[in-house]
């Protein structure tokens, strides 16, 4: 696919400017502007390479905290139905998986994944000492350091760690803004929401910065060398995303609901044209899980949206060609709690379920399903470390076995991927 070319009367060095606003860029990154050639070349020497290069990885975020016992619902137990006299979902009405559990009846996405082979559902995922809030809270599962401040995403970390030297494209995070999970030391994700308008624009202090140097020239400054390859990437990446986007079409029907299919066809069009990228993060926007009022109808949609959303996505990248290749990873920052509240929806809790998708799962269910009787305070106690399905992604299905460094401490794989 060839790029196309510069339009008349604009410099290569306003191109470059604007390249940089286009892949969220931040000027103010001292770690990374710091390192060093030799640096990068001396990590390239450390033999931690991955086992499966083609491979992806596919985040989707369910932003505002999923209520995961409406999502899988223990309809053997009775504590639900005690606890949740209006918003439970009767037996007769989930899509029946187990003897113990089924799926909301929304989920005949999820239904044909699972009955398939394709899913695994992982229960009772968190992490110690919870935060109720959605800041807080989803800032620890981008960063997977819970309780900490750290200044870098995992799915950075990951990039830098497979792939020392930045190179183009290694991350594709489609949104309006550049979410924390991937920013890294050494890459810079490419950000954008519109194929068509791949920029983000940068404050009036970025571009009196950016002005004040020669950006259309190459630098031994490794600073300056650093911007100006950015910036030549991004101009370069909006002109292969809109081929891509312009050069796609699928019979497959990604269902309704705007944002999340959308993005998902996004992303099998990169895949489709062959995008040397290795994680792609979406996630629904604003606080759509945050069902405190009138949960019902709302959370029906929602899961509606989204299983049939991932299910048209897994069908499409099948079609390519590519669905040996591509596992979908999903999560929220927390559940919610397990009653219900005075204004028909629930508040916010803690453990939930996470969802694995993919021809390379092993199906069917991981993990302990939290107990609706021993609670903390009316919250479900996590019984899975969300970081134990971060490695599972990591060393298991991306084939990346040191995953210490990147999720800062020892966390067990699963087993979810043959």
């Amino acid at each position: 696919m060839q790029f196309r070319q510069l339009s008349k009367g604009r410099s290569r060095r306003e191109f470059l400017r604007r390249g940089l606003y286009g892949i969220g860029v931040p000027l103010a990154l001292p770690p990374v502007l710091g390192r060093t050639a030799t640096a990068l070349a001396a990590e390239a020497e450390d033999g931690n390479q991955e086992k499966h290069s083609q491979r992806v990885l596919v985040v989707v975020e369910l932003t505002g905290g999923n209520d995961g016992l409406n999502t899988i619902v223990p309809y053997r137990n009775d504590e639900y139905y005690r606890v949740r006299p209006s918003l439970g979902i009767r037996k007769g009405d989930a899509i029946q998986l187990t003897d113990e559990a089924g799926l909301h009846p929304s989920l005949v996405g999820f239904e044909r994944l699972y009955k398939d082979g394709l899913m695994a559902v992982v229960e009772g995922c968190g992490y110690p000492n919870p935060s109720l809030s959605h800041f807080a809270s989803m800032g620890f599962w981008h960063t997977a350091v819970p309780n900490a401040g750290e200044p870098l995403g995992w799915v950075g970390r990951f990039a830098d760690a497979y792939a020392p030297a930045d190179t183009a494209n290694a991350i594709v995070n489609i949104a309006s803004a550049q979410s924390l999970a991937v920013r890294g030391e050494v890459h810079s994700p490419l950000v954008f929401d519109d194929p068509f308008q791949l920029r983000r624009l940068g404050s009036d202090a970025e571009k009196r910065a950016l002005a004040a140097y020669d950006l259309a020239a190459e630098s031994e400054n490794p600073s300056l060398e650093f911007l100006r390859s950015t910036a030549s990437n991004a101009v370069e990446s909006g002109a292969l995303v809109r081929d891509a986007w312009q050069s796609y079409s699928t019979p497959v029907d990604y269902g309704i609901g705007g944002g999340l299919a959308a993005d998902l066809r996004k992303v099998a069009a990169l895949v489709a044209a062959g995008l040397p990228t290795r994680v792609y993060y979406v996630a629904y926007r604003g606080n759509s899980f945050d069902t405190h009022v009138h949960q019902a109808d709302l959370h029906s949609r929602l899961l509606m949206y989204t299983a049939d959303a991932v299910r048209g996505f897994i069908e499409d990248v099948k079609r390519i060609g590519r669905g040996d290749d591509v596992a979908v990873m999903i999560f929220t920052e927390f559940g919610r709690r397990i009653a219900e509240n005075a204004s028909e929806g629930t508040d916010h809790g803690t453990a939930g379920p996470m969802f694995l998708v993919g021809s390379g799962v092993r199906g069917g269910f991981y993990g302990v399903p939290p107990s609706l009787g021993d609670t903390d305070n009316g919250n479900l106690k996590m019984t899975t470390d969300f970081r134990r399905v971060y490695a599972t992604m990591i060393a298991e299905w991306m084939g990346h076995s040191n995953t210490n460094p990147i999720l800062k401490g020892d966390f067990q794989p699963l087993g979810v991927f043959s």
